[in-house]
């Protein structure tokens, strides 16, 4: 069997653009097995590999109980999470070297959640007309590496405009299978570090870097907008990093007030809790993120910065950073493995220095105060006269990572 491309739509609705997609696929010499996603009608136009009805008993139900369900959202959620079973035994089972899938809201949605289960690599292509405009991307992308194509056209006909996108993702899936590949484990003598920066902090981790380089450390860098945070931590929990330099936390404040770099509940839990070493920086947690004019009346009074045309930094109260403390303190107090806390004294931001507009060094104090009050003991908390965004303190941190690397590899042997 050939390398084979898992394609799922509402054939009910989308028959006819699935199987012109399933045939540029298998004329580029690629394999296909189709999965129906559709809930209410036949199939138009093609037969599915795997029926509709057969992929609603992966949820444990039947295709009926999804029809009966007493709304469309309801049946719609029932589908997709009888699509993620399915697709998770098609990619054990070796039937699944890649997956795509065309469809609208819904379509797009149920196959898009399918696609981010599976590992970074595997070719994930996602085709619809709301991946554009002020539609949110995370539905479509989360934490993955899902390629997204904007159909342009809704889909429905095949149309120029809509087969010239069509004949272009079967060339670009056809291009990913062939050349493309899967992220592999660390090897033994491969030594990971993932590394969390801003804009803010872009200067320090340049020179962190470098620092990590010379001591036979590579650091692996994620952008901290909400998503970036998230995906180091799964990524830590599949085991690609020897360690974690959480430089740039400010995901954890965004959640407080509606921020849209919201790391998520579990931002600042889970490398602790896989027991890997790591240093820890408040770096960025003095602000929020918003949309440019789309700053909440409750936060209007604020100290803002204009980072750039799309997004507005808004400060953080001294209550906030109080309350960030705690919350440091609650999810470190968590970890199986050694922490150090590094904590610049001089800005913890681009707008945080003597004059700028976020300087507060009394909120800024605040946070450490309560950190150290809360703090396990075995934690230490090193202070720095130095910003956040200064190369100097990116090469402390380093040298305080490499310094816990060495005590944990002596106290682990």
């Amino acid at each position: 069997m050939g390398r084979n491309v898992v394609i799922i739509g509402t054939l009910d609705t989308k028959g006819p653009e699935i199987a012109y997609l399933r045939d540029r696929l298998q004329d580029l010499g690629l394999t296909t097995t189709v999965v129906d996603s559709g809930i209410l009608g036949e199939p138009i136009g093609i037969t599915p590999d795997i029926t509709r009805a057969e992929a609603a008993t992966y949820g444990g139900y039947t295709i009926e109980q999804m029809r009966n369900a007493g709304s469309r959202g309801k049946a719609v959620e029932m589908m997709r999470e009888s699509l993620k079973v399915l697709t998770l035994e098609l990619y054990r089972q070796g039937r699944l070297d890649a997956i795509t899938s065309m469809g609208g809201a819904e379509g797009a949605v149920m196959g898009a959640a399918c696609m981010m289960q599976l590992p970074v690599g595997v070719p994930k292509v996602l085709v619809s007309p709301i991946a554009s405009g002020l539609h949110y991307f995370d539905p479509l992308v989360g934490t993955s590496d899902v390629f997204v194509v904007h159909s342009i056209v809704d889909i429905l006909g095949l149309n120029p405009i809509a087969t010239t996108i069509f004949d272009n993702v079967a060339a670009a899936l056809y291009g990913l299978v062939t050349h493309g590949h899967e992220l592999t484990p660390p090897g033994p003598e491969d030594k990971y570090v993932a590394v969390t920066m801003l804009g803010n902090t872009t200067k320090a981790v340049m020179a962190l870097k470098e620092r990590l380089a010379q001591a036979g450390f590579e650091a692996v860098i994620f952008h901290s907008n909400g998503v970036g945070g998230p995906a180091m931590e799964e990524l830590a929990e599949a085991g690609q990093f020897v360690g974690v330099i959480d430089f740039t936390t400010n995901e954890t404040y965004d959640p407080m007030v509606g921020g849209i770099h919201d790391g998520g509940p579990d931002r600042l839990k889970r490398v602790g809790l896989l027991g890997l070493p790591q240093v820890v920086v408040p770096g960025c947690i003095d602000f929020c993120v918003f949309h440019a004019g789309a700053i909440p009346p409750a936060l209007q009074d604020r100290p803002v910065y204009d980072h750039n045309p799309e997004y507005t930094l808004v400060r953080a109260s001294k209550e906030e950073m109080i309350a960030l403390g705690h919350l440091f303190a609650e999810r470190l107090n968590m970890a199986r493995g050694p922490v150090v806390v590094a904590v610049p004294t001089q800005g913890l931001s681009i707008p945080n220095v003597p004059g700028g507009p976020f300087w507060d060094p009394e909120a800024d104090a605040a946070f450490l105060e309560t950190l150290r009050a809360e703090l396990r003991p075995d934690f230490p908390i090193k202070t720095y006269e130095r910003h956040v965004n200064d190369p100097a303190f990116g090469v402390e941190v380093a040298e305080l990572f490499l310094e816990l690397m060495e005590s944990h590899s002596s106290s682990s042997n």
